[in-house]
C-alpha cells in the first residue's frame, strides 16, 4: 500500500454526501481502509466485488463498477472476494447519521426486522407501503429490502459455518433462511462455494472451531483508531449488578452482560484489547496504535441461534463500531476548543446500548434503581454465569410500577413509544417528553438508546452548535472526559 496517498483523500462524507467515482477509484488505488463500508467496488473481468482496502492488484478503471452496498453488488451478479472478505467490513456510518426513511430502514434490516416480519412488517414500522420502501431503497442503494436482508443472512451463515461445528441444516435456519435450498443457492451465489466448501476454507488460527456450548467467537470489526479504554470505563461505571459485569485489569478487561433478544436470551463477553487489522496484534487500550482498523474479540452464547444477527448488530451499536472516526475527528479537531481533546483521544466513540428499552428505564432510575428493578422484576437465568443472574425486565413487567417509570414501560409495551433501531428520533423524543421525561434525560435517551450522533444536551456546553454538526454527541464525550462539560 502506498501510505503517501492516503492523506490526500478526505474522509468519506458520512452525512448524506455523495462520494464521486474518481474519489472512489483513488481510494481503491491507495487501498484506503477509511472507505471500507462506505462503498464497494466490483471488477467486471473477474466477477468479484471487494472492499476499497483489498490488497489485490488494483484493477483498471474501465473494469471497475461501484456499489453502495454489498447487496447491490451481489444483485448485479458479483461474488464476494475471498481475500478481503467485503461482507465483514464495518457498517456504513451513514445509517447512524441519517434519520430519513432509507437510514431507518437500514438500521431495522440490520436488526433483523425483515427476517422476523418480512417486508410488510418493515414497511409498517416505517409508515410506508411495501412498494414505496422497495422503490426508495432500490433507487438509492441498488438493492431492495429482500436483497439487503439476504446479504446479511449470507454473512451470518458464513460466520456460523467457519466458527462452529453446527450441522449445515441448523445453520441454514439459524441464519434466517426459509429453506435449506435457499441457503445453498445463496451461499453458492455470494461466495462461489458450497456451504461445505466454505466451511473447509475457514482460516485456521491454531484453534479448533467452537462448539455451540462454548459460544460463538466473533470479531467485531471497526474502522480506524478505537479508544477502547474510554468505552470500557463508561461501561464499568454504569454496570448494573445481575445483568452486567466488567472484570480484569484496566487495559485487559472483559465486559459481560445478558441480552434479552427477539427469540431467546444471550450472554456476551467482549474483550477490551483491540486488534490491528494490518498486523493482527493487540493494540491494548492506550490508543497509541493509530491503525487503519481492527476488531474487538467477543464470544456469544445464545439460547436460540436465530438471534445471532440481531445480537451482533446490538453489540455494534453498544460499542459504536460503525462510526467513522476520521470524519468525526476531522470536524471536531477543527474547533480550537476541541482540538487538543481530539488530539489526546483520537477514535473516541459515543457508545449506544444493547437494549434501547432497558436504557430508557435506566436513564430514569439510575444505576442503583436499575439494580432494584432487576432483582424485583427481572427474569432469572436458568443457570447463573459468574455475576450474571438475570435479564433486564421487559417493559410489560414494569408497566405497573408507579410514576414515570411505569408510564414509560407501558408506552414501550403497547407500542405507543418506539425506541427500536428504526424509530423516528424526533417522534420518540416528543413521546418521551409527553410521558413526563425531562428534556435532558430525553436527550440522553436519544443519544444512547437511539444512537443519534448529533445530540446537544439542554444546559450543556454553550458552543454545542453548528460547528460540531453532525457529531455533537462525540463533542460532548470529549468535553466530559477532558473536563470541559
Amino acid at each position: 500500500m502506498s501510505e503517501s496517498r492516503q492523506p490526500s483523500l478526505s474522509p468519506p462524507p458520512h452525512n448524506g454526501g455523495v462520494i464521486d467515482e474518481e474519489t472512489r477509484y483513488e481510494a481503491v488505488r491507495s487501498r484506503d481502509a477509511r472507505f471500507d463500508g462506505a462503498f464497494f467496488f466490483a471488477v467486471r473481468t473477474t466477477g468479484i466485488y471487494c472492499r476499497p482496502s483489498c490488497p489485490a492488484v488494483t484493477p483498471k478503471r474501465q473494469n471497475v463498477r461501484f456499489y453502495t452496498t454489498a447487496a447491490a453488488a451481489q444483485t448485479s451478479g458479483f461474488r464476494a472476494c475471498r481475500r478481503c472478505r467485503p461482507d465483514a467490513v464495518p457498517g456504513s456510518a451513514d445509517w447512524n447519521v441519517r434519520a430519513d426513511v432509507v437510514g431507518r430502514a437500514m438500521r431495522m434490516i440490520g436488526d433483523g426486522v425483515v427476517d422476523r416480519e418480512g417486508v410488510p412488517g418493515l414497511a409498517v414500522r416505517l409508515g410506508y407501503s411495501a412498494r414505496q420502501v422497495q422503490r426508495q431503497l432500490t433507487a438509492e442503494l441498488g438493492a431492495g429490502p429482500v436483497a439487503l436482508a439476504r446479504a446479511q443472512r449470507a454473512h451470518t451463515a458464513r460466520v456460523l459455518l467457519q466458527t462452529t461445528d453446527l450441522p449445515v441444516t441448523e445453520i441454514a435456519f439459524a441464519a434466517g433462511f426459509a429453506s435449506v435450498r435457499q441457503f445453498n443457492d445463496t451461499i453458492r451465489t455470494v461466495y462461489a462455494l458450497t456451504p461445505t466448501a466454505l466451511r473447509a476454507a475457514a482460516p485456521r488460527r491454531g484453534a479448533a472451531r467452537a462448539t455451540p456450548a462454548a459460544g460463538i467467537p466473533l470479531r467485531l470489526a471497526h474502522r480506524g483508531p478505537y479508544r477502547a479504554d474510554a468505552v470500557f470505563d463508561l461501561l464499568a461505571a454504569e454496570a448494573v449488578t445481575g445483568i452486567e459485569e466488567v472484570t480484569g485489569e484496566r487495559g485487559a478487561r472483559t465486559y459481560r452482560r445478558t441480552l434479552r433478544l427477539p427469540v431467546g436470551t444471550g450472554i456476551v463477553a467482549v474483550e477490551e484489547t483491540h486488534h490491528d487489522a494490518t498486523t493482527g496484534t493487540g493494540a491494548g487500550s492506550s490508543g497509541e496504535a493509530l491503525h487503519r482498523g481492527g476488531w474487538l474479540d467477543a464470544r456469544l452464547h445464545l439460547t436460540d441461534l436465530r438471534d445471532l444477527t440481531t445480537a451482533v448488530q446490538r453489540l455494534r451499536r453498544l460499542f459504536d463500531l460503525d462510526a467513522d472516526p476520521y470524519a468525526v475527528d476531522e470536524r471536531l479537531g477543527a474547533d480550537p476548543r476541541l482540538a487538543p481533546l481530539v488530539a489526546a483521544r483520537p477514535g473516541l466513540r459515543s457508545p449506544g446500548t444493547a437494549d434501547p428499552d432497558e436504557f430508557a428505564v435506566r436513564a430514569l432510575v439510575g444505576r442503583e434503581g436499575a439494580g432494584r428493578l432487576v432483582r424485583e422484576y427481572g427474569t432469572v437465568l436458568d443457570a447463573a454465569c459468574g455475576g450474571l443472574t438475570h435479564t433486564f425486565p421487559a417493559p410489560a413487567a414494569l408497566a405497573a410500577v408507579p410514576g414515570t417509570v411505569g408510564a414509560l414501560a407501558g408506552a414501550l409495551a403497547d407500542g405507543s413509544l418506539r425506541l427500536d433501531a428504526g424509530a423516528d428520533r424526533d417522534d420518540a423524543e416528543a413521546a418521551l417528553r409527553a410521558l413526563g421525561v425531562d428534556a435532558r434525560t430525553a436527550a440522553v435517551i436519544r443519544m444512547r438508546a437511539l444512537g443519534d450522533p448529533d445530540v446537544a444536551l439542554p444546559g450543556g456546553p454553550e458552543r454545542a452548535l453548528d460547528a460540531w454538526r453532525p457529531w455533537r454527541s462525540y463533542a460532548l464525550r470529549h468535553l466530559a472526559l477532558g473536563g470541559g462539560a
